[in-house]
């Protein structure tokens, strides 16, 4: 059977074969979207994209493809994704969110849902040269049992040992791909910090939710305030991972012989420069177009999902008085991930020496990051 009758009318521009396929599980996410556009841009690769929705803006190409499948359903997997033979490289950047992190469930849930996928391309995909799994820099750290971690490391490279926690789907999907490729297929592990790119329904989608509070305060007049721990907003706590990046590093170590590794090869995937929000969090509100004042800009006891549960019916007369593409406030933005964000107990920091010294050179400051990231998402018409 072949992959174009999963592909609708789509059909590649030209006769010849491209020498590189790629298939994103994921693709309609942070990371994923990133990804589908830099490979379509290359001339000898085609990209299948894998997600249970499409995109409301797919990406514009001969080249693309989009599948449709619920990766949690064994034989629709293996119906759909057994089609595509040709795929040289995998990049795994989605994860089951239904049940809650560190939980037996959602390891279980997110082992089953790669476990189908392999179980459909591997014995197919003879021509599969390498695996690219994204996870994070919760590699490193237990956000359930933080105090009992017992380790004083401030900034993580890739040799430290796994956290002691009881469940992390990120060991398991590690050890699938271990067992699962045995030593023939060359494999990487990428471990971004607080992903910064444009997508919706994503459940930790920190630019969506940003911009959404920006326009809310812009709109409804409200002072453009910092809630978390005074630790979160005066000290360096997390990593910037600009999904632009991220994408160029999955590609980077896809296609750089010289660092394949069967296996199993780690990066930090990171910006590179540090920052504190309280050093950057003016910056941002003025970007909104926010006269940020220094009295309402911190305050511990602001939690933005009860200061925004009540915003829906704002949200929907901005997306309509400003044309936006039409989606429910929740679509975009996540109250309760913010508040989770800048009340985190445990610092996730990651050096990015060793993809440094591999020659990965792709940096970003983390506030540059935003900016971008807030015109891309006015251009998408997703905020005014």
């Amino acid at each position: 059977m072949a992959p174009e009758e999963f592909l609708g009318n789509q059909t590649l521009a030209t006769t010849t074969t491209p020498a590189h396929a790629a298939v994103i599980f994921g693709v309609t996410g942070l990371v994923g979207k990133e990804l589908a556009r830099r490979l379509t841009l290359k001339p000898s690769w085609k990209v299948y994209g894998i997600a249970r929705r499409p995109e409301p803006e797919p990406v514009e190409s001969s080249k693309y493809h989009f599948i449709s499948c619920d990766l949690l359903d064994p034989l629709e997997t293996q119906q759909k994704v057994s089609v595509l033979e040709d795929v040289t490289h995998m990049f795994w950047v989605t994860w089951a969110s239904q049940f809650p992190l560190d939980s037996p469930e959602c390891c279980q849930q997110n082992k089953a849902m790669m476990g189908n996928a392999l179980n459909a391309l591997l014995p197919r995909a003879t021509s599969l040269r390498h695996v690219s799994l994204q996870t994070g820099l919760k590699h490193y750290v237990s956000l359930t049992r933080p105090h009992f971690d017992g380790r004083e490391v401030q900034n993580f490279d890739e040799e430290c040992p796994r956290a002691i926690a009881n469940y992390n789907f990120y060991y398991d999907l590690e050890d699938l791909l271990r067992e699962r490729l045995a030593g023939k297929v060359a494999w990487s592990v990428h471990r971004p910090g607080l992903i910064m790119g444009s997508s919706y329904k994503t459940l930790y989608n920190f630019m969506g939710s940003l911009c959404v509070y920006g326009t809310m305060c812009k709109h409804l007049n409200l002072p453009f305030t910092f809630g978390g721990t005074r630790e979160r907003w005066e000290e360096v706590s997390i990593d910037g991972s600009d999904a632009r990046l991220v994408a160029d590093q999955h590609i980077w170590a896809a296609t750089t012989d010289s660092i394949a590794s069967r296996n199993g090869q780690a990066f930090n995937s990171v910006n590179g420069p540090s920052f504190t929000w309280r050093e950057i969090w003016p910056s941002i509100g003025k970007r909104f177009g926010l006269q940020v004042t220094q009295e309402a800009m911190f305050q511990q006891d602001y939690w933005y999902s009860s200061a925004m549960a009540d915003k829906n019916k704002v949200w929907r007369e901005i997306v309509k008085e400003e044309g936006l593409v039409e989606m429910e406030m929740e679509d975009l933005a996540n109250w309760g991930f913010l508040d989770v964000l800048f009340r985190c107990p445990v610092k996730l920091l990651g050096t990015r020496d060793k993809a440094d010294k591999l020659g990965f050179g792709t940096r970003y400051k983390t506030l540059d990051s935003i900016y971008y990231w807030i015109d891309f998402m006015r251009h998408e018409k997703l905020i005014p």
